[in-house]
């Protein structure tokens, strides 16, 4: 979820298999009395966890930063979290396997084609100050983000959609010429340029989330230093914001949520930390029982809690083809055969050949492993740069860690030795990075992506040429054929035509993959219910609850 979705993990990691999402309609959610027409194939929430009233409380810990509450600006990982509290789109995910569990859809119709897709809003959906949730609010929150005036981080995964790229990218000026249709109050139609089964999946990401009427054109949702006058932005998920400052936000159950009585905490507190020792204190402490960001694990005085499973995610460089010569994918291609592969990778204990992770399905590429440092003296000499000679300067842009440094090091040693090519190391800020990323001046950058859904497509389409997640500016004409002839096959032969283009990035130099990115939480999972290891680290809060009572270790409970 990116887009940089970008967690710091330290690295190690425990091998867990990454099960595939499956993509069909026929999914259900649990029957009640008041629910007698739900779709076929969800176990009960009774399965997920059972309902415990005796502590209802949370605080969670997440490393400081700027906290965007406007999903259509939103790329970060801690941000999709928090997401989860507050907003609820037509689909959402099932908290341990990720499949998608029909949430504001009360039904859906598929046309024969499979290319129309027609959801019924559930008539007790609700914003959280009672105004009902209508299909207009989910089409003019999606016309919004793919507005090419806005330039939303995700607003290329609406590509699926029958005029969206043209809308976003300004060929076309007319909403109405997308295929996002609110024919009445509760009736969303959506027309796709082809059958997509993983469109249910795609839905559960928040950049598909509705947008209150009132919030629609509010530019700032968050209060920037402005608590005092601040209003809080009115969703439609099962708690709403009631506090927020550089510190903390406080959440509560919102009562106008539909499904309001399965969730079981009413109040949630968010707490954000400057440094890894502060986490530790209020994980040993026990004012916080779950941990997701930068912590101190030699602080921890309990360890129990350590959760660390292989996500849906890699660590990865790439290399830019925004200007000449780097353009030219023999010459990317010469610098990816020269690294010393092995060393580079040195220490993580998933490293990554491939940019995707392998899912069920999927079929196994050969990726970048072999150093081959004749052949690519002799790509470089193709390209007219033999020897290196009139080659620019290379700027490779980092992040200040050591882990950083040692591959950027190594990457300019080796391309300076081996190649001729001059290089410069830049190193910006974290709270810079991601933003430097967006801009012009380097050749180099790394990044962290995690899928936001258990798709080859999530990982692929950032790398097409008006995708607004293409920060290395790969312009591939081969690519783009092979992207968007996969768009009209399903099934194995889609996956197949994914795998021929996940080849080409990495042939051509354009990705180079490190390792495949480990979650690391620490999470009492003896005390808190509803908290599963998945492979996309997103664990909504609509599921977690506590279990009986267990006092922390050494601690005696007076009678």
């Amino acid at each position: 979820m990116t887009n940089f979705r970008l967690k710091i993990i330290p690295l190690f990691a425990l091998m867990f298999v990454v099960g595939g999402c499956r993509s069909s309609g026929t999914y259900k959610e649990p029957v009640s009395s008041a629910q007698e027409n739900e779709s076929p194939g969800v176990p009960d929430y009774a399965e997920i966890r059972p309902r415990v009233e005796s502590r209802d409380e949370l605080t969670v810990v997440f490393s400081r930063g700027d906290v965007e509450l406007d999903f259509r600006k939103s790329f970060l990982a801690s941000e999709a979290q928090l997401f989860t509290a507050i907003y609820e789109g037509l689909f959402s995910y099932h908290p341990s396997t990720m499949e998608p569990i029909p949430a504001a859809a009360e039904r859906w119709d598929i046309s024969e084609d499979k290319k129309q897709w027609t959801f019924t809003i559930r008539q007790n959906a609700r914003f959280w100050n009672g105004d009902p949730l209508r299909a207009e609010d989910f089409r003019a929150a999606w016309l919004s983000l793919i507005s090419p005036e806005r330039d939303s981080p995700y607003s290329s995964l609406f590509d699926v959609i029958e005029g969206a790229r043209d809308y976003r990218n300004g060929l076309e000026r007319n909403p109405e010429k997308v295929g996002i249709i609110a024919s009445g109050p509760r009736t969303l139609t959506v027309k796709l340029n082809s059958p997509a089964a993983f469109f249910p999946a795609m839905l559960c990401h928040h950049s598909f989330s509705p947008i209150h009427s009132s919030m629609l054109n509010r530019e700032e949702w968050s209060p920037r230093g402005n608590e005092r006058n601040w209003q809080p932005p009115i969703s439609n998920g099962p708690f709403r914001i009631t506090e927020m400052n550089e510190e903390r936000i406080v959440l509560l159950k919102s009562d106008q949520y539909w499904d309001a009585r399965r969730v079981s905490l009413n109040k949630l507190t968010l707490r954000y930390t400057e440094t890894g020792d502060e986490a530790s204190g209020m994980w040993n402490s026990g004012e916080a029982r779950w941990i997701s960001g930068d912590v101190n694990f030699d602080a921890l005085t309990d360890r129990s809690g350590i959760q660390v499973n292989a996500m849906f995610a890699t660590h990865y460089y790439f290399i830019r083809s925004a200007e000449k010569p780097w353009n030219d994918h023999r010459i990317r291609r010469a610098l990816m055969l020269v690294l010393p592969w092995e060393e580079i990778r040195q220490g993580h204990f998933l490293p990554a050949k491939t940019l995707i992770y392998p899912i069920s399905g999927y079929p196994e590429i050969e990726g970048i492993s072999e150093t081959d440092i004749e052949e690519a003296e002799k790509l470089l000499a193709q390209a007219g740069y033999s020897g290196g000679y009139g080659l620019p300067e290379m700027v490779i842009r980092l992040t200040p860690s050591q882990e950083a440094a040692r591959i950027g090091g190594l990457m300019a040693t080796t391309w300076k030795e081996k190649l001729g090519v001059p290089v410069r190391v830049e190193v910006i800020p974290y709270n810079r990075y991601f933003q430097s990323m967006k801009e012009s001046g380097y050749g180099v950058g790394s990044s962290t992506w995690i899928g936001d859904f258990a798709d080859p497509y999530t990982f692929l389409q950032m790398w097409r040429k008006d995708s607004n997640l293409n920060d290395a500016r790969l312009n591939d004409e081969e690519y783009e054929k092979l992207m968007e002839k996969s768009m009209g096959e399903e099934g194995e032969k889609r996956l197949a035509t994914l795998a021929e283009a996940e080849k080409l990035l990495l042939d051509r130099g354009s990705v180079l993959p490190i390792s495949y990115s480990p979650a690391v939480n620490i999470v009492d999972t003896d005390e808190l219910d509803g908290w599963f290891l998945n492979a996309l680290d997103i664990h909504p809060f609509k599921y977690i609850s506590f279990k009986a009572f267990r006092p922390l270790p050494g601690v005696v409970m007076a009678k």
